[in-house]
């Protein structure tokens, strides 16, 4: 909950912040702000919440038994975020669905990334993904690396953050990635897609991210950044598993379901990120020194 507290302190000193600015304008009596003087005073006060809640310390989380591919994969992080949904299509028609989601697919997909990237053109990436390619080979292809593939799980990885000595133009490698888990300077991510089959003959097909800072430097600055950034985040994942449903379930309807269909949705835990993030911000956080994210888009 910890996390999740920090969150919500970043994201209520925005919203004093933007009424603030309002009010030195135009003071907004409605909500309390009676002159410009008290508007100042409320975005003194919600620099000072932004600013505890980016720095709030990050607890680390591991699991006591490796049940999936993600465990395996990343036994130990200190970001995540989970969403789970319903799909009333066969575990196949998932599958297939899950690697033929384009970005177009997702709603609001290409409009957070814009915002997330601050409009900068890049090269083809996840932070670029051309029309109508899978979103999941555009990734793999430039910054991210297989780690798991079968119609019940899939786990793609990347190294967000990486020290200076160690930039490159491609994703690492399967190996190097788990070899990076024990250096310092790095924020690794990874992400899956779980696909569990109900007595219904449905499927319940959850989203989990993780991101493991392998020092605690990395970490408060990585956690000062993902704050900001985890609204837009959590809701590129919901958006990304409703893609997946609408494909899925195109094909027609599902046969000898014996339950109606029910949705669930969630924030397990409260942070996390999978895609790859603007270095700017992060070598501001850390006064220049972070480095920069180790895989660029060709």
């Amino acid at each position: 909950m910890l996390n999740l507290f920090a969150v919500a302190l970043v994201d209520v000193g925005i919203v004093g912040i933007l009424v603030g600015v309002v009010s030195i304008v135009k003071p907004l009596r409605s909500l309390g702000v009676r002159s410009r003087w008290m508007a100042v005073a409320v975005i003194a006060f919600s620099v000072v919440l932004i600013v505890a809640g980016m720095f709030t310390p990050t607890p680390l989380q591991h699991t006591p038994q490796a049940r999936s591919d993600l465990d395996r994969a990343m036994p130990e992080w200190q970001f995540d975020e989970y969403h789970s949904l319903t799909i009333r299509a066969t575990p196949e028609r998932v599958y297939r669905a899950i690697k033929d989601v384009t970005a177009d697919d997702i709603l609001l997909f290409q409009t957070l990334i814009w915002i997330r990237r601050f409009g900068r053109p890049l090269p083809e990436g996840i932070l670029n993904a051309p029309k109508n390619q899978p979103l999941l080979d555009v990734a793999t292809r430039t910054s991210f690396v297989w780690l798991a593939d079968t119609p019940k799980e899939i786990v793609v990885a990347t190294a967000v953050v990486a020290p200076r000595e160690v930039r490159r133009a491609r994703a690492p490698g399967s190996d190097e990635f788990r070899a990076a888990q024990h250096r310092d300077g790095f924020a690794l991510a990874t992400m899956n897609f779980a696909v569990i089959q109900r007595d219904d003959g449905a499927c319940d097909v959850t989203t989990e991210t993780r991101v493991f800072a392998t020092d605690a430097r990395t970490s408060r600055a990585f956690g000062a950044y993902w704050r900001v950034i985890y609204p837009g985040s959590s809701l590129i994942r919901y958006m990304w598993l409703r893609a997946i449903r609408k494909r899925a379930e195109a094909s027609g309807p599902l046969e000898n379901h014996s339950s109606p269909p029910r949705m669930t949705r969630g924030t397990r835990s409260y942070d996390t990120v999978y895609l790859k993030f603007g270095p700017p911000i992060l070598r501001v956080l850390r006064g220049g020194e972070l480095g920069t994210v180790i895989s660029q888009p060709r």
